[in-house]
């Protein structure tokens, strides 16, 4: 009962959020890429499909209920197949990147190229709003892909903090200050298995555990940064069936969408 509060809490703030967004007209894009993460595995009926960490994928591993956190503020959803390009970018406003392939986990995996990645610098130079969600050192790449990141002075060390075992949920626990200019009063969440980061202007750390960075933020031109070594939200770890109800995942999900929100300029 408590857990079903909290939820409808947090819910009641996102919907507030999207009948403010409708008032003002705002209607920003988040794109979700699927082209550097591209995974498949056979249905029950042997059926290849597409699956992880996508915003269809209603089961554990999808984003179908961040999906709907940012439909509910006001924010339109689109996904991206191809390498991105000037063209292909230029209506997005939100560019979110998840866990890149390793070969793997995917035969042909389409990694990270500095053409590809000067394009989406250039993109978030001029105002767009990029998330990186890594992964830890067994399921992503990161050679290629810190091309990418460090751009923006971010480096993924590819390693694998918060290992948990079983259920000793504390293992892959972190307490975020309750005046945390991204996640104000959301307090206890859970990440586990994440890449640690190594920084340099112009990043710098939002969050740092036992002399670690866990999150870092650049700002770029008009446009701005956030990076974490893991993809975080995916439904295992918001749906409140899992997680003991004093971590607040969903509500970090919920605070995250309205900042990346907040930092969509407003014209571009």
């Amino acid at each position: 009962m408590m857990k079903r509060f909290l939820y409808a809490i947090a819910g009641s703030a996102v919907i507030a959020g999207s009948v403010q967004a409708q008032q003002k007209g705002q209607q920003p894009r988040v794109t979700l890429d699927y082209h550097y993460n591209y995974e498949h595995k056979k249905d029950k009926a042997g059926n290849t499909i597409r699956w992880h960490y996508t915003w269809e994928e209603q089961e554990s591993g999808g984003f179908s209920l961040w999906g709907h956190i940012f439909d509910s503020l006001g924010v339109r959803r689109d996904t991206l197949h191809d390498a991105p390009t000037a063209a292909n970018l230029r209506n997005t406003d939100i560019y979110m990147m998840v866990d890149p392939d390793t070969d793997k986990e995917s035969p042909r995996p389409n990694y990270m190229t500095p053409a590809a990645a000067k394009v989406i610098y250039n993109w978030v130079k001029a105002g767009g709003v990029l998330v990186l969600l890594q992964n830890d050192s067994l399921n992503a790449e990161f050679d290629h892909f810190n091309l990418l990141s460090e751009q923006f002075g971010i480096h993924f060390n590819g390693d694998s903090r918060n290992r948990v075992q079983g259920r000793n949920w504390e293992q892959g626990a972190f307490i975020l200050p309750p005046d945390h200019e991204i996640f104000p009063g959301v307090g206890k969440v859970y990440i586990k298995e994440l890449s640690s980061l190594t920084i340099k202007s112009p990043a710098r750390a939002v969050f740092t555990d036992n002399g670690y960075t866990v999150m870092a933020v650049a700002k770029v031109g008009k446009g701005t940064v956030f990076a974490v070594g893991d993809p975080w939200f995916y439904n295992e770890y918001v749906d409140g069936k899992r997680l003991p109800a004093e971590y607040h995942n969903y509500q970090a999900a919920a605070a995250l969408t309205a900042w990346l929100k907040k930092q969509v300029p407003a014209k571009r």
